[in-house]
């Protein structure tokens, strides 16, 4: 429980609560294993069913119906 003099400091000054606490910084030799979303979305990081996809992609943006200015 709280004692007089606290609740006293908390009457007169308010409660201040303290934000999250910041990460510490990472070791730049880290090896980064999860792929950027860019890396992803273009097949860049070497995941086979990430390649497909971006083909996939690829042909659906080369389509007439969706290209701009037609």
């Amino acid at each position: 429980m709280a004692t007089d003099n606290e609740i006293m400091r908390a009457i007169m000054n308010g409660i201040s609560f303290a934000g999250a606490k910041t990460k510490k910084a990472e070791d730049p030799n880290k090896v980064k294993t999860k792929a950027r979303g860019k890396q992803y979305r273009t097949g860049a990081h070497g995941s086979g069913a990430a390649k497909h996809k971006a083909e996939i992609r690829q042909k659906v943006k080369n389509r007439p119906s969706q290209r701009k200015g037609r």
